[in-house]
């Protein structure tokens, strides 16, 4: 394939209970093999639990809002323009904690399996599920 040009209307998109997520750019949709490229819109005080990503890079950019991102252990609050990497296997999580949504950016590759993204959850294990205890 030569290239293919992505247009929105396009985008498969799907309405989770924490976000709004749209597929840029995956196996199914483009045929990538290097990357994948996802769009999400976090809702207010929702966010994406602790997880890795075994055999993945990740590369997270904020378009608009206000999330508050941790690595491992270590936490920071990012907005417009920031953005976040964290390579195979590095515990992480993200949520927004703005009034609005949170809009972002994020890059994976390479790509696993048919949908190009593999997650290991981490969200109930110590000390991941007792890191933001009281800030739900």
């Amino acid at each position: 394939m030569p290239g293919k040009f992505i247009l929105k209307d396009d985008v498969r998109r799907e309405e989770l209970g924490i976000m709004r997520l749209g597929w840029l750019s995956h196996p199914a949709s483009t045929g990538a093999g290097r990357f994948t490229v996802l769009e999400g819109t976090f809702f207010p005080g929702k966010g994406h639990g602790f997880h890795y990503h075994a055999d993945q890079e990740e590369l997270i950019y904020v378009v608009s809002g206000t999330v508050e991102h941790w690595i491992e252990r270590e936490k920071r609050i990012l907005g417009p323009g920031d953005s976040v990497f964290m390579p195979p296997g590095i515990v992480h999580a993200t949520f927004n904690v703005g009034a609005e949504d949170a809009k972002v950016v994020a890059i994976l590759g390479p790509c696993v399996g048919d949908v190009g993204v593999e997650q290991v959850d981490m969200s109930g294990e110590a000390p991941w599920n007792e890191l933001r205890a009281g800030t739900a």
